[in-house]
């Protein structure tokens, strides 16, 4: 794997020339101190990885000639991760580890007990680039903008399956290979849990299948990890 990578939002063809844009010339010349010549990584997320070499860069921009793919295209399993958004250093956590993890889509949710209220979806998409940059991956996690609980499971699709981790079941680990394969969405509540009414909710959904964490209730960005570990192990591309 190269030293170097970067997301370029651009179609990558050998020989093309692919453009820089200020922070990442920025990046290369005045962080990395490359100079004009030097070969990076690049990846799109569609269309593997290619090795690139830097034509120019300076403050301002730049660009690239793309030379050659040296890895392909690998999409991860098609699983979401459905969170509530903590405190700002503990959610950029999230967001990293479940693009690290192979989360095919991240959906901070506004539940009850919810403590933040907003949340900037450009910054928090900034940090899944910068997290599959930085893990060799070459595909990036779609970050959506904040939405109700009670409104996303009003537009839910039933054909895709939720894992609630709920707090309430804390005990021996579940196991999931038992488990259907499919499309699935790993559900993981607030700081202060779900509340009685959304608890029924979820409970209710014939979609929805409750598990353990574990004996020990753990903190939401913990929780976050271990219920990816968990589904990668059992179901998804980590076998």
């Amino acid at each position: 794997m190269a030293r170097i990578r970067l997301f370029i939002d651009h179609p990558l063809v050998a020989g093309q020339a692919v453009p820089l844009d200020s922070g990442q010339a920025h990046y290369l010349s005045g962080v990395m101190r490359l100079p004009p010549g030097a070969v990076i990584e690049v990846f799109n997320g569609q269309d593997g990885a290619w090795s690139a070499r830097i034509a120019d860069a300076t403050k301002r921009g730049g660009s690239l000639e793309v030379l050659a793919q040296v890895a392909p295209q690998r999409d991860p399993p098609d699983l979401w991760l459905c969170f509530a958004p903590i405190k700002k250093a503990r959610t950029d956590f999230i967001v990293e580890k479940a693009a690290e993890m192979g989360a095919a889509r991240i959906l901070p949710v506004q539940t009850d007990f919810t403590n933040s209220e907003r949340i900037r979806q450009d910054r928090l998409q900034a940090h899944a680039v910068e997290a599959a940059e930085q893990c060799g991956g070459t595909f990036v996690p779609a970050v959506a903008d904040l939405v109700s609980l009670s409104r996303l499971l009003d537009g839910w699709d039933a054909s895709r399956r939720i894992l609630w981790a709920d707090e309430a079941m804390a005990g021996p680990a579940e196991t999931l290979a038992n488990l259907p394969r499919g499309p699935w969405a790993i559900l993981i509540g607030p700081e202060g849990g779900f509340s009685d009414a959304e608890r029924a909710r979820l409970s209710g959904l014939p979609f929805v299948s409750r598990i353990s964490l574990g004996p020990r209730i753990l903190r939401a960005d913990t929780a976050a990890v271990a219920a990816l570990a968990l589904w990668q192990a059992a179901l998804g591309d980590w076998q």
